[in-house]
């Protein structure tokens, strides 16, 4: 339990982050859990306080303390640098309305980590998988559907949401997508003829009307397309492909990314084209293509 002071913060926080930071609400219900967790050891902690009064008195001994009971329950280090960035987000909104001190709060260093690389499928894998996956459903329209969303993520760097949040309006496609992605981010993402083609040839063959204001996508009911309908579809063609389990519909994107890089893009404009708030998530990319580059280099060199 924490103190009606505390719970108040809380809740203004996370009508901060629904409405001023568009988060998402599964992600606002993460971090408020996260900030639940750490207000409920503080006060255990410290003892009894008031609003933002507890924040004051955290010191960095005790955000060590903190820090050590949660990896001595078995949190690892990457969901504790999570746990972490919330408090700090929560800390620093506290204090520039409330001005008190949470120095300790935020500077407090994240735990060391191995960042997981993203892991892109080949260029003949991402194709390969975009027909399996069309020539497995039972009506052409319906394969019609999978083959243009696929080739929205694979061709435009797309998220799942993305693709699947476009209307009636959206088609036919134009040379350039404006697309609202996490946080309310906007960005233009050029479209290639091979994604408009699709999106045409699956809009001859839909059974159902598809005019603005709609979902472009449909089930097989006319409702939106549920994604994981896609992943499904997915999944039966990675199984038939025997393709590791990372060749997910999200795979699209990181292939997107990765292939834009191996040809040369600038690493800037594909952090734009991706929709990425900082340059460091897109940087990941770089490992991935080093990574591909030394496998190749140890395969074909004769002393390898």
């Amino acid at each position: 339990m924490i103190s009606p002071g505390l719970a108040d913060l809380l809740s203004r926080w996370c009508d901060h982050l629904r409405g001023v930071e568009a988060a998402a609400a599964a992600t606002v219900e993460a971090y408020r859990a996260d900030v639940v967790s750490f207000l409920g050891f503080q006060l255990a902690h410290l003892g009894e306080e008031t609003g933002a009064a507890l924040l004051s008195r955290v010191g960095v001994s005790d955000m060590r303390a903190w820090m050590a009971a949660e990896r001595g329950a078995g949190l690892s280090a990457r969901s504790l640098a999570r746990k972490l960035s919330a408090v700090r987000t929560f800390a620093g909104w506290v204090a520039e309305r409330e001005g008190c001190d949470v120095t300790a709060i935020l500077s407090a260093r994240s735990p060391k980590f191995q960042r997981k690389l993203p892991r892109p499928m080949t260029e003949d894998a991402a194709r390969d998988m975009i027909g399996t996956a069309g020539a497995q459903a039972t009506e052409p329209w319906v394969a019609a559907r999978d083959t243009a969303v696929l080739t929205l993520l694979w061709g435009c760097g797309l998220r799942i949401s993305e693709a699947l949040g476009l209307d009636g309006a959206s088609a036919p496609l134009p040379e350039t997508l404006r697309i609202v992605g996490k946080g309310a981010k906007e960005r233009i993402v050029p479209v290639l003829p091979v994604a408009r083609d699709a999106v045409e040839t699956y809009r001859r063959l839909c059974p159902y009307d598809l005019p603005p204001g709609e979902a472009l996508f449909r089930g097989t009911k006319g409702g939106a397309l549920n994604p994981r309908l896609i992943a499904k579809a997915v999944e039966r063609a990675r199984l038939q492909l025997g393709l590791p389990a990372s060749a997910t519909p999200h795979a699209f994107r990181h292939s997107f990314a990765t292939h834009l890089l191996a040809a040369g893009g600038d690493l800037r404009a594909i952090q734009e084209l991706l929709g990425h708030a900082s340059l460091s998530t897109t940087q990941a990319y770089t490992g991935v293509d080093t990574a591909r580059l030394m496998a190749i280099y140890e395969k074909a060199h004769p002393r390898g």
